[in-house]
């Protein structure tokens, strides 16, 4: 295996992400270059892995295992199950575990032949950004498919964890939590395939789409995504949240219509270790006030939300975005497999 300098890794990548939650532990200033032949293609959830059979610095037979993205993100960029096989000859560019295991994240790929397999990722998430044709399509309601505007987006190093790192202010408690995290154990909820709460999945909207189903006969809204197959239920039938106080883990959500703007509550949030993938808990006081409205003649959603926690955050967090209707993305099953959630972890 052979080490590159950080000037060399941005001469060959342009930028890398910076701390991505999946590059916790990952040394993105270096590549390395693994030649090799695959020994294993594991097409799963969330995170497609590579192992390469190659020789380290002394000679010896050893294998590098190199991470990737979520099956569906890597779909968007031309992947499919078949894109690798057992007994092809590779020529990788990972970025090393810091550790010095023989672990990394994938940024570039070649096939033996000369054919480079698409790696086209976000600078800021690390992961391919959810990309369609502009459409001229309109909704009548909220009701379809979304994807944020990544044009309007702000852009922050580690995307998901990046944008909460740059924009929570915490407690004490928060602080002493967070320092006291360590992403790189089975204390991380992702490595039990539990995935982060909402507002997740408004900032998700960049790599997996929204769903909006509106049932008026059952006076519910469902909003779905595709990340970790998260699905909430927000009851419109006028009622408030539970008094017995019972805890779930997506939050118990209640919602009403001012005007043309849908607001939904949540409250009632399941301790979660790290749903913001920053090692700030949640618990009891949190609170997540969303707010939709169509704009543009249906072209568009106006999203807003405020997100409070009196246990970890000495101010709300408030968020804006546009997302675009787009019908003609494909939801899919996410199917997180615990085996391949966990292999992050060392040892």
């Amino acid at each position: 295996m052979k080490q590159f300098s950080a000037f060399l890794a941005a001469v060959a990548l342009c930028s890398l992400a910076s701390a991505h939650h999946a590059e916790v532990g990952i040394d993105t200033n270096t590549l390395v270059e693994v030649e090799g032949t695959v020994r294993e293609f594991s097409w799963r959830n969330p995170h497609v892995y590579i192992v390469v059979e190659t020789f380290n610095e002394s000679g010896e037979r050893v294998e590098f295992t190199v991470q990737t993205s979520s099956t569906l993100t890597m779909t968007r960029v031309g992947w499919t199950s078949d894109s690798l096989s057992v007994g092809d000859r590779v020529n990788v560019f990972a970025s090393p575990a810091q550790d010095g295991r023989s672990y990394g994240i994938l940024r570039t790929i070649e096939k033996e032949g000369g054919v480079v397999l698409p790696t086209s990722f976000d600078q800021g998430s690390g992961e391919p950004l959810l990309a369609q044709p502009e459409s001229n399509a309109r909704a009548s309601s909220l009701a379809g498919r979304w994807r944020a505007d990544t044009s309007k987006l702000a852009t922050y190093p580690g995307g998901f964890d990046g944008f909460f790192h740059a924009q929570m202010r915490l407690t004490e408690r928060g602080r002493l939590a967070q320092a006291d995290y360590n992403p790189l154990s089975f204390d991380n909820p992702a490595s039990r395939c539990i995935g982060p709460p909402a507002p997740a999945l408004i900032i998700y909207t960049n790599l997996y789409p929204l769903e909006i189903q509106i049932n008026d006969e059952e006076e519910t809204v469902l909003f779905r995504t595709e990340y970790f197959d998260e699905l909430r239920t927000v009851y419109m039938d006028g009622r408030d949240h539970p008094e017995d106080g019972t805890r779930i883990p997506g939050g118990h959500s209640i919602g009403w219509w001012e005007g043309d703007v849908l607001v939904v509550d949540s409250r009632l949030f399941a301790d979660h270790r790290s749903p913001y993938q920053i090692g700030v808990p949640s618990g009891a006081e949190k609170h997540l006030v969303e707010r939709y409205r169509l704009i543009e003649d249906g072209a568009r959603i106006l999203v807003e939300f405020t997100l409070e926690d009196a246990d970890y955050m000495t101010e709300p967090l408030t968020h804006m975005r546009e997302l675009i209707y787009s019908p003609d993305v494909e939801m899919v099953g996410f199917n997180c497999d615990q085996e391949s959630t966990e292999r992050f972890v060392p040892g």
